[in-house]
């Protein structure tokens, strides 16, 4: 009677009322179709009042819209089981195909389903649904709109409905934004639908290889608007074993060696450094803190660029040092991505290597401000409010956390190859396309991986939500290769922007730091080319906490021949030309900081500088006690007894100042004792380092192999 009533059937009514009399329940509502989408867009109560309601919403429907509109409406919003509405949907979910596309037998399903959605599920009862289609398909034949043939093969199609999957799209993300605007019935986002669809498909399918429990997220943002582009706070929100309702988006976890770039960037803003400064890859001798390499291993000299791209944590705890860890905290405070500090302590030097709490969101939020000229603005993630609150709830304005230039310095040196890709497109092109870097927290509870494009911020992150370790799994191999993956799909070939005016390349000298043009060639042991920010040349950052010392320079006298002379020399103090027929000459020695000589060639040290003394000269220039190892000898190969794994060393020093303490592959094991003694085990075997570093900050090293008999 649909297209005869004015949208209200009074016989139905009354057939209701005297059924539910009868029994004293609710058998039927007496509803049209008319009714029924008047209760779908204006839900009431299942009482009298609530039906009074609906009736009136009927008439309303029915004077403002066709019959055709209105038929169009139920099939739009019919409930078709579970939180399934319209014919639509669930033609999609069930049968997975669009409604053009349905066979007869599957139109007459889909049209009986609103009488009884949940009862007649045809993925949970496919029996009641059966019965259900056939008497719609009989009742068709029976009124002549389909012929008995057409009848009869439409009985004989089986129901075959999958389980629907509802779409879960961004759910994490859903769920913060639902609850922080609850009154809001439409949440426009910034989210690309494809993108993160196809993402979330790509990390549930990488999440596999790993193992139970542990987790994944990915932030993707656009640097042109710092809009949210993918949202995945989580690895397969399905997954329950893998905290999938814990969003690392937003959770507070050590970043690693993620913030190295920022304490690089500050010190380059303040002219401590520049893309090239010397910098020193040595135990640092404190009492209360021993950083050590994440590869138990030292490199000596090493430039900035070299130590930023190797993750080096020795140096980036120099410049810190240098910086301040105060400085640090203040500047990522005032960005609006506070650094959260264990137990509200005061900012120290652990800092450089993840010694407190970060988040991706933070993390993606710095690093969009690298492409953007340093200048740090709030991401976004709904489309029509242009600024929002950071997750911190500090509300932000616009900041600069570095200059243009210091920012663009900062990203070059980010820039590298993919590692081990030799057929990669980034080392076939003659620059990266993209500035990476990676962080691994300590005992492995976070792996990261952070890329930037002129276009895109990408943030990864894997491991456990709960906080437990996942021994194996860091940054350059768990998560940068999903990095790079994405990157290649994104912005494969970005055009980087030029270098900036007031930045310019350099040759510099070491040990000094000072410029190539500058300086005698025979004092320029090590040529870099440097980007400087303004034309400011920095000198070499001295190391207050490792030896004290700087690069240095030391004034000889020498003979026509070369020969050093001293006024000791014999005759020379009364009558010069004893010696030689020409008066001496001055001879300036470029002098490398004293911890670093272990790890420079031997004719740059200073005992290799030196010239042969002059035969007349009978005291010595210098009185000099250098720092030695007596135990081991460099280049040695030790072998323990047959049948042993081990083998015990026992070390003794010559030489140096005060009490010694001893690095074994990069690791500090002890001080010596009262007798000036270091027992040692070694238990593994292959190459071995040992290094010993005195109160004043000397070294000795030494490289010897540890092997195992047959």
């Amino acid at each position: 009677w649909f297209y005869y009533h004015p949208g209200v059937n009074p016989i139905a009514l009354i057939r209701a009322a005297i059924q539910n009399y009868r029994c004293d329940c609710i058998i039927s509502g007496g509803s049209t179709i008319t009714m029924q989408v008047a209760r779908r867009l204006s839900p009431h109560s299942r009482n009298i009042s609530g039906k009074l309601q609906q009736i009136l919403r009927a008439f309303q429907l029915e004077w403002h819209y066709s019959k055709e509109e209105i038929l169009t409406l139920y099939l739009n919003y019919a409930p078709m089981g579970g939180v399934i509405e319209g014919v639509g949907a669930a033609s999609q979910m069930y049968l997975d195909k669009p409604p053009s596309d349905l066979t007869l037998a599957e139109s007459a399903l889909l049209a009986v389903l609103p009488q009884a959605p949940s009862r007649l599920r045809p993925d949970r009862y496919p029996e009641r649904a059966r019965a259900a289609r056939d008497k719609v398909l009989q009742r068709l034949f029976s009124q002549g709109q389909i012929t008995a043939e057409q009848r009869d093969y439409a009985l004989l199609e089986n129901i075959v409905a999958q389980p629907p999957s509802t779409p879960q799209l961004a759910p994490l993300l859903s769920r913060e934004l639902i609850s922080a605007h609850p009154d809001k019935a439409v949440i426009q986002t910034t989210l690309d639908g494809e993108l993160q669809r196809e993402l979330q498909t790509l990390l549930a399918e990488e999440i596999q290889r790993f193992p139970e429990h542990q987790s994944a997220s990915i932030l993707l943002v656009d640097n042109r608007d710092r809009s949210v582009r993918a949202y995945l706070g989580s690895a397969d929100f399905t997954d329950d074993a893998r905290f999938a309702h814990v969003d690392m988006i937003r959770a507070t976890r050590s970043p690693g060696s993620t913030l190295k770039p920022f304490i690089y960037g500050l010190a380059l803003d303040q002219g401590l450094i520049h893309s090239a400064s010397l910098l020193r890859d040595v135990p640092r001798h404190l009492r209360s803190y021993q950083p050590e390499n994440f590869a138990h291993s030292f490199s000596g000299p090493v430039d900035t660029t070299t130590a930023l791209r190797q993750s080096l944590n020795l140096p980036a705890v120099q410049v810190l040092d240098a910086l301040g860890p105060a400085s640090l905290a203040a500047s990522l405070t005032n960005a609006g991505t506070p650094y959260q500090i264990p137990g509200n302590a005061k900012p120290s030097l652990a800092l450089a290597l993840g010694g407190g709490g970060f988040s991706a969101w933070n993390l993606a939020t710095l690093y969009s401000g690298l492409a953007n000229g340093g200048e740090i603005r709030p991401l976004k993630t709904l489309k029509e409010l242009p600024e929002q609150s950071t997750p911190s709830g500090l509300h932000q304005e616009s900041s600069w956390l570095l200059s243009p230039e210091a920012a663009w310095v900062t990203l070059n040196m980010l820039r590298q190859p993919r590692p081990n890709r030799i057929r990669s497109a980034a080392v076939l092109r003659h620059e990266a396309a993209m500035a990476w870097k990676t962080g691994t927290s300590y005992g492995y509870r976070d792996a990261w991986a952070v890329g930037v494009t002129p276009t895109y911020t990408i943030v990864v992150w894997f491991g456990r939500p709960d906080g437990t370790p996942s021994p194996g799994q860091y940054g350059a191999v768990t998560a940068l290769p999903l990095l790079f993956r994405l990157q290649e799909r994104l912005d494969p070939d970005p055009e980087w922007p030029p270098q900036p005016d007031n930045v310019s390349r350099e040759t510099i000298c070491w040990p000094s730091g000072k410029a190539a043009a500058t300086m005698p060639s025979d004092q320029c042991h090590v040529a870099h080319t440097a980007y400087l920010i303004r034309d400011q040349l920095p000198p070499t950052l001295r190391d207050i906490n490792a030896d004290g010392t700087a690069p240095s320079t030391l004034t000889i006298r020498v003979d026509e021949s070369g020969h050093m002379i001293t006024p000791e020399c014999s005759g020379l103090a009364a009558a010069p030309q004893t010696i030689s027929n020409s008066p001496p000459k001055n001879r300036t020695l470029a002098l490398w900081p004293g911890n670093l000589e272990p790890w420079i060639a031997p004719h740059l040290r200073l005992s290799g500088q030196l010239p042969h003394l002059n035969p007349a000269c009978t005291a010595p220039i210098l009185a000099t006690d250098p720092l030695r190892i007596i135990g081991v000898e460099d280049g040695q190969t030790l072998m323990p007894a047959s049948f042993q794994t081990t083998q015990e060393l026992v070390l003794n020093t010559l030489g140096g100042f005060g009490e010694k303490s001893l690095y074994l592959n990069g690791v500090y094991q002890s001080d010596s004792g009262e007798q000036g003694l270091f027992r040692i085990t070694l238990t593994q075997p292959g190459s071995q380092e040992i290094v010993i570093a005195d109160a004043q900050g000397a070294l000795a090293r030494v490289m010897f192999e540890f092997q195992l008999r047959r």
